[in-house]
């Protein structure tokens, strides 16, 4: 798929989560949002915490939005809900749409941890390592992120976050959605306490 990236109608699904360790399940929100940050749509999906389904999470939120119309797919990070990996290729291969995974920290990568908290880890080591390296990508707003990609270029990757980014670091379809997950997450967990 070709990413028309200066298009006025560009529409992009952003994907964030929220969590508590103790509750076995992770709250995944999608917000579809134009290039005028326009809120165009938004999901809503449950993922194991610990587990190894963030990719299907992904895909549910995109199955259930039914829409031709989005143009490309950024992710609040590929390793989410406590060492839930994202499978980026997968989700390439399934949505045909370009691919951004944002995390905002440079680190030494987490290899160490998933053999620390996992005695059975090759499934999550084999996801991680196939993530690839992060790349550094300065924005308008004097920030930087680090960002993998596929079906996009590192140069595209940072015209469109120019677009969908106001200040910080953190793009409006993200943090909308981060948002979303956590107000959702927190009304399920007082209506447990009920």
């Amino acid at each position: 798929m070709t990413l028309h990236i200066n298009k006025k109608g560009i529409r992009v699904l952003g994907i964030a989560e929220s969590f508590v360790r103790t509750s076995p399940q992770s709250q995944l929100a999608g917000v579809v949002m134009r290039r005028d940050l326009r809120i165009d749509g938004f999901g809503f999906s449950k993922v194991s915490v610990g587990g190894n389904d963030a990719t299907d999470g992904v895909l549910r939120i995109n199955r259930n939005l039914d829409r031709k119309d989005i143009n490309a797919l950024l992710l609040n990070g590929a390793v989410i809900s406590w060492f839930n990996i994202i499978d980026m290729e997968k989700l390439y291969d399934e949505l045909n749409l370009p691919i951004i995974s944002l995390t905002y920290e440079d680190s030494e990568g987490l290899e160490d941890r998933l053999s620390e908290y996992f005695a059975n880890s090759q499934i999550k080591l084999q996801l991680y390592r196939r993530l690839g390296e992060r790349k550094s990508v300065w924005l308008k707003t004097g920030f930087d992120v680090y960002v993998r990609s596929m079906g996009v270029t590192v140069e595209e990757v940072r015209t469109l976050l120019d677009h969908f980014t106001l200040d910080g670091r953190v793009p409006e379809p993200v943090r909308v959605a981060r948002l979303l997950a956590r107000a959702q997450l927190k009304n399920e967990l007082m209506v447990e306490k009920l």
